[in-house]
């Protein structure tokens, strides 16, 4: 199978001006790497796919965004391609382990036992490095130098792409994400980001679809059930596709820092959702991620596990040692509303144990954050 990439210059004004002509040129089986550069080529593609009488595997087309769910391109190809998302790596992968945490979740069979509890300076280190496969293993100094080619490379490179940038849009953007790094676990509004920073809320929106579609955040809708809808607030809540990337637009660098600020808590609970966002892509159950708070804001909890049936799994993240029966109020909350879709609900901390708690004539389980990887 050939290989070629669009950051070819030749290539992708070839694929510009001629789509068709330039993949007749190519012979096939291809990869085609960078495919967000040129979506004029989807139409071309369909072409040869409908051309192809059954054959598949004719393309393999990688890209660092998803252009199919972009308003670039008018036509999709249902029905001649099967899509998979990469994440950056999880921490079973980093540490050569393979059980899938999402299916170990859905089955809800939590064994008493100890594990290894991680501290606060253990945790900061993880949420600094981040999963992306070229950033582990890096000196602190070497990290920053690369999340900052990366930024400037990547996301500032993809984003032109992704979207009709008109003006200083390079100021606006890199404005943006780093506000949005100290957001991570908070409810999106609009209105109040495009206040604090000057812009107009409609560009700040649509810059963050895009960022969405460029697996820079990826940002959670609430759990809602039909008939008490209005019991719920609406607002989407944001999170980073990379802790990594996150601490590096706050200048976070180091662990003894990272932990004592402010930012600490809504980046462990972003690292337990990327975890378990990685391992979704490959479960054995297909499972929608959300979030919920009541209108009263008493109540919320950090995720909801919607599987295909309609049954939900609870998860709360606390970025301490030890927990309390009070911790489980989210779990419990959650669960009256849910009514009979609930199936039961977890929180992951920081401590060594796997325990249960009885709250409200309900069993829930503590979970070590050790858990999610050996990663100790």
């Amino acid at each position: 199978m050939g290989y070629y990439t669009l950051d070819d210059a030749t290539l992708l004004a070839s694929a510009q001006s001629d789509p068709q002509g330039m993949l007749a040129a190519l012979p096939k089986p291809l990869v085609l790497d960078e495919f967000q550069q040129a979506p004029n080529l989807v139409g071309a593609i369909k072409m040869v796919s409908d051309a192809a009488a059954g054959r598949t595997g004719i393309f393999l087309l990688t890209g660092s965004s998803d252009i199919f769910r972009s308003a670039k391109v008018q036509e999709s190809l249902p029905g001649h391609m099967a899509r998979i998302e990469l994440y950056p790596l999880s921490q079973m992968e980093i540490h050569g382990k393979s059980r899938n945490i999402i299916d170990w979740l859905i089955k809800g069979r939590f064994l008493p036992s100890v594990t290894q509890a991680l501290d606060r300076i253990a945790l900061g280190e993880l949420l600094i490095k981040g999963g992306y496969p070229e950033a582990i293993g890096k000196s602190p100094r070497s990290l920053g130098v690369w999340f900052a080619s990366y930024i400037e490379g990547r996301l500032f490179k993809d984003f032109e792409t992704m979207h009709q940038a008109k003006g200083d849009y390079h100021t606006k953007l890199s404005a943006l994400v780093r506000a949005l790094a100290g957001m991570t676990g908070n409810l999106i509004k609009y209105a109040k980001i495009s206040n604090n920073l000057g812009q107009d809320d409609k560009t700040v929106k649509r810059y963050m679809e895009i960022l969405d579609l460029m697996f820079i955040i990826r940002r959670l809708d609430p759990y809602v059930r039909n008939a008490a809808k209005r019991a719920v607030v609406g607002m989407p809540k944001l999170h980073f596709i990379d802790t990594g990337l996150a601490c590096h637009l706050l200048g976070l660098r180091h662990a003894e820092k990272l932990h004592t600020s402010q930012f600490f808590g809504g980046l462990v609970e972003n690292f337990v959702f990327t975890e378990l966002l990685k391992h979704a892509a490959w479960a054995e159950e297909e499972v929608r991620f959300h979030h919920f708070r009541d209108t009263t804001g008493r109540h919320e909890l950090d995720l909801v596990l919607e599987l295909s049936d309609g049954q939900v799994v609870g998860v709360e993240v606390k970025a301490a040692m030890s927990v309390k029966a009070e911790d489980f109020s989210g779990l419990s909350n959650f669960a009256d509303y849910a009514g009979k879709k609930f199936s039961h609900g977890v929180l992951f901390y920081s401590g060594d144990k796997v325990l249960p708690f009885k709250v409200d004539d309900r069993v829930f389980h503590a979970l070590p954050i050790f858990l999610l990887g050996d990663i100790g």
